[in-house]
């Protein structure tokens, strides 16, 4: 028998020497009872085991322990040291080679070694030992001597000394088709060694024993590539195991009925020899079965047990996989809750890719309907998990959720509550396609699977009905209204597009239920479900026009396979040959209803056109264009109106013969409009002020509906500009035109210029054509520019968009590609327009939300109106972003928009970041420049006590953003330090030269930007900075003075002059100012200056805005570096060089140079105070930090056991008691053993959510 775990781990992993006349007492056995079939041979001893139902072969060896093996020769195209070599012909010899490159067939690979090892099973043995190493990219090779005289252990430490250590790479983990083949091959290999030896040379107690034994020495390696291959190995071995128990099992009860029968026989009839041999037979298949069970035993307790809660997730994938295989394979013995538990405490792994294989074997086993019984007590204990594992992290891992859910509902309605429901309900409005995808697949097994096809044809029969999908279509419209996401009904179409196909594509029943009075018996339609309905039949309508997702799902449009694409032309026809005649009908009973409209509008743009000429329904085209028309007529909400104009636009495709009559319509219905239009502005502009609600509503309700047509269509031969500049002009002489009519005005006078701007792009335009042009322009941009004064928001909103539209569209790129000729068209924006539009940001945009409030006259906005209203500020930043980008403003007019980067960072932070990069592509030397306009924000901070006491907060993120940014990627940032430092010593101090300059301190964020120089830029700059500084200034060691003496010690770091001595004033050698490398690591400093970015950010103020906070590093180590340089990297450094970040933390001095513009002795005693306190705060921060920093570094030795805070026990004790492998006894010769108790015990649950937790 095998020793229990704990001693078999402590026995060099080599099995002991089996004794025939020893009793199962360490493993419960559920063996069949021999006394059932009276067999007399049940006391003799345990015999040689062959292939069942053969003899013994007579010449076999007898069996020697791997501590007794017997001397080797030397195998056959080996040297003598056990290195492989080739044949002549440049061959592979070895097991490892032929498996590599796998040109021969597994099975005659398999077969060779057999033949091997029946002439020798020593030497066979080594071969495939070695085969082992080698796969795990081991380079050594166990040699003879090693084989003969070395247990297990000592041979795998001495093949850990033969890695590679420059590369962690091995055949596993290699990328590459040629390593993906050998990771199928090693497996197939395994498999196909276990099948062909399944009848007699696994039970010679030799080779099992000894490859188990291996394998299970190399799975507890801390090596992991031993580790890695030898688990894969050992499962794939455990699974061929599996299956020849399986075919076990089928023969016992195979044998068991044939010896029935022969029993039951009359005893004339009944053979006594043929009862003998199956006697026989069945006691080899017994005996075979109990050994079976012990490799299987072995395997499982010596290596699925530790591996599967492995520190490497590739390891623990492994045994999660094949586990799910086993039970599969063979449920009668491995589907129980012995071995369920493993899959249900693996759930709550940290890593997708275990989570996905344990969610892919469930899904294997739930999808047989008949091992559902068996599932019943795993489905109640982990159905939770398995839901809440649809909003898992990693997508994939959703989505096998999603799909095990929905076979678990397929077994069992009732195992899934009604919340377990909808929390897969609502993902189908994911953005992820393939999670909205499955939640559509859950939601069409749940509501649209359970109706009786036959029932409802009969009901629709006797309704008058031709499709029997009306309930269905029902139940559709009252799950989209229930999810109150009415916005996004072409997600729900998508999700349920696969499964639900048939019944989206059924538009005669969604056309009868709008259409059709409701029959007796059958509710009506309200007006919500009436909208829902439109609205989901115009999506569905999109999504088989266009066969691809809606926006926000999946990248981009794929090319469409044959079928796909024969699939879209029918649905296209389809769809086209309904609605042409259900639509007008359709705009007919809905023509009061905008929404409707609005919506049923969208449909003809999915027609095939073609079919109106080709089916000869013309008289469907014009019912159509009567139904548009009076829409026009009827309504003015621009969504309706822009609805009708698109749908005008694309009858009148020129590509088609229907275009004629829809011009002819359209040209008529405009005519109309103009006419209208013409009259009623004269008749208000004569009004004047004594003008009704009529006069105006009039004049706007003809003006949106020729915007809107305008927008689509060249509508410049009626001449709308004139009136609408009219219509401006008079209201801002006056002051008393409507806000609307002057948003209108403004927006049709904008189309009307550019489709004279395309007129003349696309012709050869004459010169008075290009200067009729210039004058309109010209006009309107200083029509725009008064109406930036207006008294109304909206006017003045619309007036600054066009305005920015229209100076990026006649600019200097106008004239670009061979289009000099537009040159008279070109406008540049003089500096009082640049200004107003500056202003209007300022005044607009950069505001605080109690401003806003405030601006709309104190009226409470809801969630809705505030998002909307930062939408259209961010619009108005990008226009003018886009001046600033295109070079059409003045750069440095732009420092004012980039300074509130960091307080308007969340809304404004990413468009102003684009501006910025943007702009030093442009131009990177002015872009410089507008460092300087920067500066005396920041220089304010510094004079500041009180604002300085958050120095760490304030300035460190916006001086590194702007380092990014600006001097990065620059190769001449002289400009940076030029102005600078012309900036400090602008002004003298009108104390005496005896004081620093007032903008001294401007030096200290200079400080900032050194680093980026080299050595010998260092000098020019610093070259320049003494011809501002004075022999006076030279000398001077004060406090008042560290800016000067910080900057001038930053510029000859690494230099060849000496620099100046903070505490004493005495200069300092090359040789000890600079950094010893081996006391200061490159590493630490790294380390230091990451240190200092983080503890600003852990030192904020709550009530501040940044950016975002650096998150605490997760600790995924288990066995930590012991760093030697902790313990003194407390301690100021002997050799650190004057002016380094550790004086600033253990030099108050230095601390306190910041605040060098007051009195001496006030300065003093308020900055020592302050500094006293940064510093002991600074100095926790920072060792927290560094404790983070080293707790997450790499381990030293890699623990192969996963840490979850002592939850996870060594568990080899219980295994002893509960994880023994019993293969289930004969279904025919006695009853099925009592359902094992419960092992999903709390105690032994892993409920460490920081590891195995949700991700």
């Amino acid at each position: 028998m095998f020793l229990p775990v704990a001693e078999f781990m402590r026995s060099s992993w080599c099995f002991p020497r089996r004794d025939s006349g020893e009793s199962g007492q360490d493993t419960v056995s559920l063996s069949m009872s021999m006394s059932e079939l009276d067999d007399p041979g049940d006391g003799k001893s345990k015999k040689k085991r062959g292939r069942p139902g053969r003899p013994p072969a007579p010449n076999k060896k007898p069996r020697k322990s791997p501590l007794e093996k017997c001397p080797m020769g030397v195998q056959r195209g080996r040297k003598a040291n056990g290195m492989a070599q080739q044949n002549g012909e440049g061959d592979p010899v070895t097991l490892f080679e032929v498996v590599k490159q796998g040109k021969s067939a597994m099975q005659s690979v398999v077969d060779d070694w057999i033949e091997s090892y029946k002439q020798d099973r020593d030497l066979a043995l080594l071969d495939l030992i070695n085969f082992f190493i080698q796969c795990s990219g081991c380079k050594g090779t166990v040699r003879i001597e090693m084989f003969r005289n070395m247990q297990n252990a000592e041979i795998i430490r001495k093949m850990t000394e033969e890695f590679d250590e420059d590369s962690g790479d091995y055949p596993l983990t290699i990328s590459g088709p040629l390593w993906k083949k050998f990771r199928y091959n090693f497996s197939e290999f395994i498999c196909v060694l276990i099948r062909q030896c399944q009848y007699s040379i696994i039970y010679d107690e030799y080779m099992m024993d000894t490859v188990i034994s291996l394998l299970t020495g190399l799975s507890d390696s801390q090596v992991r590539a031993f580790r890695h291959t030898s688990t894969l190995a050992a499962m794939k071995l455990m699974t061929a195991l599996v299956n020849v128990a399986l075919n076990l099992s089928i023969n016992q009860d195979n044998t068991q009925r044939q010896y029935e029968a022969e029993r039951n026989k009359m005893v004339g009839k009944r053979a006594n020899e043929k009862l003998e041999l199956l006697l026989q037979r069945r006691k080899e298949l017994q005996e075979n079965q109990d050994e079976i069970e012990n490799m299987m035993n072995s395997i499982f307790k010596g290596i699925f047990v530790h591996r599967y809660r492995d520190a490497i997730a590739e390891i623990r994938a492994i045994c999660i996989e094949e586990i799910g295989v086993w039970m599969k394979m063979y449920s009668d013995a491995f589907l129980n809750d012995s071995y369920l538990k493993y899959v249900g405490w693996t759930l709550h792994d940290r890593q997708g890719e275990v989570r996905l294989k344990c969610l892919k074997a469930l899904q294997n086993l739930y999808t047989n309907r008949e091992l559902f019984p068996k599932l019943e007590l795993f489905t109640n204990r982990f159905k939770d998990r398995i839901v809440s594992m649809t909003l898992d992290k990693e997508y994939d891992v959703a989505v096998e959720a999603i799909r095990l859910v929905t076979l678990i509902l397929q077994g069992s309605e009732d195992a899934l509550s009604n919340e377990d429901c909808e929390n897969v309900y609502h993902l189908v409005y994911s953005a992820h396609r393939p999670v909205a995808v499955a939640a559509g697949e859950f939601l069409h097994r749940k509501l649209f699977s359970r109706h009786d096809p036959q029932a409802e044809e009969a009901l629709a029969k006797r309704r008058g009905r031709s499709s029997p999908n009306g309930n269905l279509i029902r139940m559709l419209v009252l799950f989209f209204l229930e999810s109150e996401l009415h916005e996004h009904a072409a997600y729900l179409v998508d999700s349920l597009w696969e499964s639900s196909q048939e019944l989206l594509k059924d538009w005669e029943c969604m056309t009868e239920l709008l259409l059709e009075e409701p029959v007796q018996g059958e509710e009506v339609l309200s007006d919500r479900q009436e909208s829902a309905l439109i609205e989901l039949t115009v999506c569905t309508i999109r999504q088989a026009a266009e066969a691809h997702p809606p926006v926000g799902r999946g990248t981009g449009k794929r090319v469409l396979t044959a079928k796909e694409r024969k699939t879209q032309i029918d649905d296209k026809n389809k769809l086209t040959e309904h609605f042409i005649m259900a639509l007008p009908m359709l705009l007919s009973k809905y023509q009061t209803d905008a929404e409707k409209v609005a919506n049923l509008l969208q449909i003809p743009q999915y027609f095939d056109l073609d079919v109106y000429s080709a089916g000869r329904m013309e008289k469907h085209l014009d019912a159509l264009l009567k139904q548009i028309k009076f829409v026009v007529e009827k309504h003015t909400d621009t969504e309706v109106l822009e609805s009708c104009s698109k749908t005008y636009s694309i009858l009148c495709s020129e590509e088609y013969t229907i275009m004629n009559r829809v011009d002819i319509s359209r040209s008529q219905l405009i005519d109309e409009l103009a006419d209208r239009f013409n009259h009623s502005v004269e008749e208000l502009l004569q009004a004047g002020e004594e003008a009704d609600d009529d006069d105006i509503y009039n004049v706007l309700s003809t003006l949106k509906k020729l915007t809107a047509f305008h927008n689509a269509h060249d509508l410049t031969r009626w001449d709308l500009f004139g009136n609408c500049y009219r219509l401006l002009r008079t209201g801002i002489e006056q002051g008393s035109m409507p806000e609307q009519i002057a948003v209108q005005a403004l927006q049709c006078s904008h189309y009307s210029i550019l489709w004279q701007l395309v007129k003349i792009t696309e012709g050869a335009p004459s010169k008075d054509d290009l200067l009729a042009l210039r004058r309109v322009v010209k006009s309107f941009l200083a029509m725009c520019q008064q109406c930036l004064s207006n008294v109304n928001t909206p006017v003045k909103e619309q007036a600054f968009m066009l305005l920015c539209d229209l100076l990026m569209i006649f600019s200097h790129q106008l004239t670009t590609g061979s289009r000099e000729g537009l040159q008279p068209l070109v406008f540049n924006p003089d500096s009082s327009l640049q200004n107003e539009l500056l202003n209007f940001i300022l005044d607009h945009v950069f505001i605080d939300q109690d401003d806003e409030n405030q601006s709309i006259e104190g009226d409470e906005e809801d969630e809705a109106n505030k998002i909307e209203a930062l939408h259209k500020r961010r619009n108005l930043l990008a226009a003018f972003s886009k001046l600033i980008i295109y070079d059409i403003v003045d750069m440095p007019a732009a420092a004012d928009i980039f300074k509130h980067y960091m307080k308007y960072y969340n809304d404004y932070g990413d468009i102003i970041k684009e501006t910025l990069s943007k702009t030093r592509q442009t131009d990177k030397i002015l872009c410089i420049h507008m460092i300087s306009a920067l500066s005396f924000p920041i220089l304010i901070i510094l004079q500041n006590p009180v604002i300085f006491l958050n120095w760490p907060v304030a300035l460190p993120s916006p001086l590194h953003q702007m380092d990014t940014i600006f001097i990065q990627p620059l190769t001449n940032i002289f400009a940076v330090f030029r102005d600078g430092i012309e900036f400090a010593f602008k002004y003298q101090n009108p104390k005496g030269p005896e004081y620093p300059p007032p903008n001294l301190a401007f030096l200290e964020v200079l400080c900032e930007f050194s680093s980026k120089l080299l050595r010998q830029d260092k000098k020019t700059v610093h070259s320049y900075l003494e011809k501002f500084m004075t022999e006076q200034m030279m000398e001077r060691r004060e406090d008042i003075w560290l800016p000067l003496i910080s900057y001038r010690n930053s510029l000859l770091t690494g230099g060849d002059e000496d620099r100046m001595s903070i505490t004493s004033g005495s200069s300092s050698s090359k040789a000890g100012s600079i950094r010893s490398k081996k006391g200061r690591p490159a590493m630490h400093k790294k380390r230091i200056e990451e240190e200092s970015v983080e503890s600003s950010w852990m030192m904020r103020n709550d009530t501040l805005q940044t950016p975002g906070a650096l998150q605490t590093p997760q600790l995924t180590s288990t066995v930590l570096r012991e760093n030697p340089r902790q313990a003194a990297e407390h301690l100021p450094e002997q050799n650190s060089e004057p002016g380094s970040e550790s004086d600033y933390v253990h030099n108050p001095q230095m601390q306190m140079s910041w605040l060098g513009q007051q009195k001496m002795e006030e300065v003093n005693r308020k900055e020592r105070t302050a500094m006293n306190y940064m510093k002991a705060r600074s100095g926790g921060v920072r060792q927290t930090v560094r404790g983070l920093m080293e707790d997450d570094a790499e381990p030293i030795f890699e623990d192969v056991m996963m840490s979850s805070r002592g939850q996870l026990e060594d568990m080899s004790e219980e295994f002893e008691d509960t994880m023994v492998i019993d293969l289930p006894p004969s279904r025919n010769r006695r009853e099925r053993a009592e359902l094992r108790p419960d092992f999903f015990d709390s105690a032994a649950m892993i409920e460490d959510e920081s590891h195995f937790g949700l991700r």
